[in-house]
Parts: C-alpha cells; structure tokens; sequence
C-alpha cells in the first residue's frame, strides 16, 4: 500500500489549492474527490464569485489584501485570468456599515467613494438607492470554474495525484504522531484504502459526517442556495459587484444581497444565507418557493435595468458556522477547512497558505483563524 506524505480529501477550489501549494512545498500528494472533478454538487462550481475588501476589521482586511497577491502570483503561474477588477459598491439601510467600511479604507490607504443616492443611480441606473454607496474601484470578480481548473493543472504539473471517483467511506489514525510530526492515517476507499502521513479534509458540508470522532467541529448548518441570473434590459449598463444591506424586508427578515455580472449568463442576484437546510447527499436543487418569490420581488423593486420576468435560477451549498468564523485547525495528523458560510472563495489561495502552514509547522500549537468576511462571494 502506498503511503503518500499528505492526502488531501476534496477536490474543491479548497482542496485543489492545497494540493497545489503542498505540493509547490515538496510534498508527495494525492487528492482524493467523491464525484468528478469540477462537479457541480458543491460549492465551487460555477461563472463567478464576488472579490471584495469591504470587511470590519483592519486584520481582516490585511488577509484580504494579501489574498489579492496570492491570486495574481496563481494568474502568473497558471496563464489564465482570475480575477477581473470590475469595481464594487456597498449600500443600505444601515449607514453604520457604509461608514465602518469607509473609516476603515481611509485609515488603510485603500482607495475609494461615498456617494449620495442620487449621485450613484446616475452612475449605475440599473440599480436603485435609497442610501449613501460606498464605491470600491478595487472589488470585482473571480472566474470559479477556471479557478478550480487551474489550480488542478497547476498542482499535477508539480506532481500532485488527482484521483475522481473515489469517495472517501471511513477514516481511522493509526499513529497520531507528537505535535506536528507526521502520524499515519489509513482512509477507506471503495477500491482499497490509502494511507498517508497527513491528512488535509477540505469537503465542505460533508465535513462532520467523515470527521465525526476524529475533529470536533462547531455544529455546521448546511443550506442550498438559491440565486438567480437575470437579463439586463440594457446591454449597455454598467454592472459593478455589490451588496445591499437591508433589515426586515419581505418574509426573510433581514437578508442582504449580492450580485455580479456575468458575460452570458446576466447578473446574478442572491438574498444570503435564505436557503432551507438540507442533507448534502440527498439534496434535490429545486427552488424552494417562498425565498424564490421573494427573491423575484426584490429584484423588480430595486432592480431597474433587470427584467424580473427572464431569469435562470442556479443552486449551490452554503456550510454555515454559527459565529460565520471559519473553521481551519489542526488535530494531530487531521487538518481541516470548513464553515465558509459561502463567503469564502475569494480567500481561496490564503487558505491554502494556511493549511499548508498547518501540515509543514515546527511544532507550535496549531493556529486558530478566525476570519469573517461580509457577503465575499
């Protein structure tokens, strides 16, 4: 049996990014994936995801800008655009927010706008305000699926093992090593195990079922999001990202949304974190009603330049932790990515950083991020 240095379980944006850095850092890799590569049953798949700066603390912020780095050294390395700068706007009922993110990018140095309503409808009449926008010409978009392939081009031409179709069904230490020194894990697999020194689990929603007993995780809630792409009325609007911070509208409560374009698909539009809980193995990506009409409403009442009546609605898994921190430890020879509550993929290549960190460490009590990012995807 072949006893590989790390197996990294998830061959998500997650995964592939920390096969691709572990490798990049010698060691010998496997990543094991339950379904095909680039599947669409998680949350990786996909145009677009949101790339923002908009966040409330300065450490925060510092992650998030170095993210932007590691995003453009993977460009570099990969030859293929990642991460298009479109501009981003914030906006709401609560001033609190615009002005917290505001004071923050002053303090920083980052560039950026305040604009009255009226000023930012004139800019982008496509949208409705009823509020001060703060306008961030650094935000745009990161192109998911091609991230995800790039990643896995990148991680195999440095010696990385992908193999599909391979579920992982159990998981059990054989020696746990002392402190970071490698122990020895045997996974279970349909067509034999696979043993390895280190394991990396980056599995989304799947992750307590497969860590149960071995890492304990903060209860994860997973739900299936429900955006929807919607055709301009115009194809010469302007569509920057954004968010729009709203409270107790419609039957949701407060629910903010997002949105970006996206070159033949429209503008997608999302209500964060709405989605009905379901079972990552048994979901049926069907729309749930009442968040669809909502949804569909609050498009036709702040959404001028989209036609509510063409759309295209799309599904996706959010793992929600309670405090919205995300989960990266360590236990023993097990380290773990979880609880991104949708909101992660724009620190895709930090986290890999990190994890990386976590399995090459020199024997100091394994860190604890805690990171929390508004709305980044």
């Amino acid at each position: 049996m072949t006893t590989y240095d790390v197996a990294v379980v998830g061959a998500g944006a997650m995964g592939s990014a920390a096969a691709r850095a572990l490798a990049a850092a010698g060691r010998e890799v496997v990543v094991l994936e339950q379904y095909h590569l680039g599947h669409t049953r998680g949350g990786s798949h996909g145009g677009t995801r949101l790339f923002r700066l908009a966040v409330d603390d300065p450490e925060t912020l510092r992650l998030a800008e170095r993210a932007r780095e590691l995003w453009r050294e993977l460009e570099a390395e990969s030859g293929e655009t990642l991460l298009e700068i479109t501009g981003g706007l914030d906006h709401g009922v609560d001033q609190g927010t615009v002005e917290t993110f505001s004071d923050l990018f002053g303090g920083q140095g980052i560039e950026h706008e305040v604009l009255d309503p009226d000023e930012a409808a004139e800019r982008w009449p496509g949208m409705r305000f009823e509020s001060r926008v703060l306008f961030q010409p650094g935000a745009g978009r990161l192109y998911a699926d091609r991230t995800v392939q790039a990643l896995q081009t990148v991680a195999a031409s440095l010696g990385a093992e992908f193999r599909p179709h391979s579920p992982v069904k159990a998981m059990r230490v054989v020696t746990a090593g002392d402190g970071y020194g490698d122990g020895l894990v045997e996974l279970g697999l349909p067509g034999g195990a696979v043993r390895a020194r280190q394991v990396v689990v980056t599995i989304g929603p799947w992750a307590p079922k497969l860590l149960a007993g071995l890492v304990a995780l903060p209860p994860l809630r997973i739900t299936q999001e429900q955006p929807r792409f919607f055709t301009p009325v115009s194809a010469g609007l302007a569509w920057p990202s954004f968010v729009h911070w709203r409270r107790g509208s419609g039957l949701l409560g407060s629910a903010e949304s997002y949105g970006l374009f996206e070159s033949g698909s429209g503008v997608k539009v999302g209500l964060h974190a709405t989605g009905p809980v379901v079972d990552p193995d048994s979901r049926d990506f069907e729309v749930e009603p009442s968040a669809d009409r909502e949804l569909l409403r609050y498009v036709e009442e702040w959404f001028p330049g989209l036609d509510p009546n063409q759309s295209t609605a799309i599904s996706c898994l959010y793992d929600n932790t309670p405090s919205d921190n995300f989960v990266i430890d360590r236990v023993g020879p097990i380290s773990v990515a979880t609880g991104f509550c949708g909101q992660g993929f724009k620190f895709v290549p930090l986290i890999a950083e990190f994890l990386t960190d976590l399995v090459t460490g020199d024997g100091a009590a394994p860190p604890r991020y805690q990171l929390r990012s508004h709305l980044s995807d």
